[in-house]
Parts: structure tokens; C-alpha cells; sequence
């Protein structure tokens, strides 16, 4: 599992960088299994958009998606062509193209900011899966 940021800011390396390794942790949770840490990720009001399975608000639906597909076997999920980018409200948009053991797909939009401990979370997430493989 490789995430090499591709700095699109040269200013705010630093901000991209924590960003990376938050995305890493997030990223090796999922292939454990822990979809408690998947989730905690991402903010208590987040919205998820996972097309072309729906939208999801909050915790508990973020959870009631990744739990039953983590519980399915996915796993092996790495991202590729990584892009990364500060934006003026201080926080980072990722995308990526992404590839696991049950497909394929793109990230359109990661949107990470930092909570009231300082710590990055996921915001917003936008990704579609193009290929599901068969088990």
C-alpha cells in the first residue's frame, strides 16, 4: 500500500503530508477489517456519496455501508495517481483512482479537515465504483 502525495500547492506541503499519512491509516484500517477506525474517520456529520450504491449521512450510515461490504471480504484496497490539494478553508481535497480485491473505481473528491482536537478528518467523500469482479 503506497500513497505518494502529489503536492499541487507547494505551500501548504505540510498540511498534504498529514493528510497522506491520515489517508494511509485510513486506508491499512480498512484492509484490517477495523471499520470502527474506518468510520470514527470520518466527521459525525459527513456525508459519503458512493455512487451508484447512494448518499450517506453521518455515522451511523457510513457505518451501515462499509460494515456489511468489509463484512463481505473487500479488502486489498490501495489508491493510485494520488492528488492532493490545499484549499482556502484550510482544508485537503483528494483524489485518486482506487483498486481492491472486489473492483475498481475513482475518487472524485476526499474532503479532510481538521476537528476541534486538531486531528484530520474526512468531511466529505465522493467515489464511484466502475468494476465490480466477481467472487
Amino acid at each position: 500500500m503506497t500513497l505518494t502525495p502529489e503536492i499541487t500547492t507547494p505551500t501548504s506541503h505540510h498540511a498534504l503530508e498529514e493528510v497522506a499519512a491520515a489517508s494511509r491509516r485510513w486506508i491499512a484500517a480498512f484492509n484490517l477489517g477495523d471499520v470502527d477506525t474506518c468510520v470514527a474517520t470520518y466527521l459525525a456529520d459527513a456525508e459519503m456519496v458512493a455512487d451508484p450504491m447512494g448518499r450517506f449521512q453521518g455515522h451511523a450510515a457510513i457505518d451501515g455501508f462499509w460494515r456489511p461490504f468489509v463484512a463481505g471480504g473487500a479488502g486489498a484496497l490501495t489508491y493510485h495517481e494520488v492528488q492532493l490539494s490545499q484549499q482556502n478553508d484550510g482544508s485537503v481535497l483528494l483524489s485518486a483512482r482506487w483498486t481492491m480485491n472486489v473492483g475498481a473505481g475513482v475518487i472524485y473528491k476526499e474532503r479532510w479537515q481538521k476537528d476541534e482536537q486538531d486531528v484530520w478528518r474526512l468531511a466529505f467523500d465522493h467515489f464511484e465504483v466502475k468494476e465490480q469482479y466477481s467472487a
